[in-house]
C-alpha cells in the first residue's frame, strides 16, 4: 500500500507542477444536490486530535480552504452509491441495503488502522491509512461479492477500485498563497504519525459529497464483534 500511496502522490505532484493545483468549486454551493450512500468508519478521538493539530498548521499557511471538521473526517469502506445530482433516499429501499450490508459484515472483527503521513491529490490533502490486518480487504470483497447478486442500485468501484484506508482532510477552494511552501510542508509531513485507531463500528449513511454532519443521515450502525 505504501507504493500505491507514493504513486498517487508522485502523480499529483507532477500534475501540480505542470498545471497547478485544482480547486473544488462546489464546496460553498448551496444548490449542490449531489447525494449518495456510503459505508464508512471514523477515527478515534486521539487520532482526530492529531489531525486537528495538523490542520491548524496548514491553516497557518493557507487559511482560505476547506478543512474537515472532526465530525466529518471519515474513511470510506465502500461508496455504495457514489454521489450524483438528484439522488434522494426515497428512490431506494434503505432496509434492503441495511440487510445486505449486515450479511457482509458478519464475521468481521474489530480491526486497527495506522494513520501515518499525508499526500497530495491535485485538489486535496489526504491522510494515509494502513490497515494492520486483512479485515478491511475481506469486508470489501464481501460487498463486491454480494451486491452483484441483487438488483439494488449500486456503484461499487465505478469511480476507481478502492484499495486504501485514506481520509481527505483539506480541499483547495482557490489559488494558494504560497504553493511552494505547501508542497514543502506536505512533503515534510509525509510520514507524520497520527496514531492507530481501532475500528469497532461501521456506519451506513445517506450523505453529501463532503460527509458534512448536518447533511448526513445515519441509516444503520454495525458493531464489529
Amino acid at each position: 500500500m505504501q507504493q500505491h500511496y507514493d504513486t498517487l502522490h508522485d502523480q499529483a505532484l507532477e500534475k501540480i507542477q505542470n498545471s497547478g493545483f485544482e480547486f473544488d468549486r462546489l464546496i460553498d454551493d448551496e444548490s449542490d444536490t449531489r447525494r449518495g450512500l456510503t459505508l464508512l468508519f471514523r477515527p478515534e478521538e486521539h487520532v482526530l486530535e492529531n489531525v486537528r493539530e495538523f490542520l491548524r498548521k496548514v491553516s497557518g499557511l493557507e487559511p482560505y480552504h476547506y478543512f474537515y471538521r472532526n465530525s466529518d473526517v471519515h474513511i470510506t469502506v465502500m461508496p455504495i452509491i457514489s454521489c450524483y445530482d438528484g439522488f434522494t433516499l426515497d428512490k431506494v429501499d434503505p432496509q434492503a441495503y441495511i440487510q445486505l450490508i449486515g450479511r457482509c459484515v458478519e464475521g468481521i472483527s474489530p480491526f486497527e488502522v495506522s494513520f501515518k503521513g499525508v499526500i497530495f491529490s491535485p485538489s486535496c490533502i489526504i491522510i494515509k491509512g494502513y490497515p494492520l490486518d486483512d479485515s478491511l480487504d475481506q469486508l470489501r470483497e464481501n460487498l463486491r461479492g454480494e451486491f452483484p447478486k441483487v438488483s439494488l442500485e449500486q456503484s461499487l468501484d465505478k469511480r476507481y477500485l478502492l484499495r486504501t484506508a485514506h481520509s481527505t482532510i483539506v480541499r483547495f477552494k482557490k489559488p494558494l498563497l504560497h504553493p511552494e511552501k505547501m508542497v514543502e510542508f506536505v512533503s515534510a509531513n509525509g510520514e507524520l504519525n497520527f496514531g492507530v485507531s481501532t475500528v469497532r463500528k461501521l456506519s451506513f449513511v445517506y450523505n453529501d459529497w463532503y460527509q458534512r454532519e448536518e447533511k448526513v443521515t445515519v441509516l444503520s450502525d454495525y458493531l464489529l464483534q
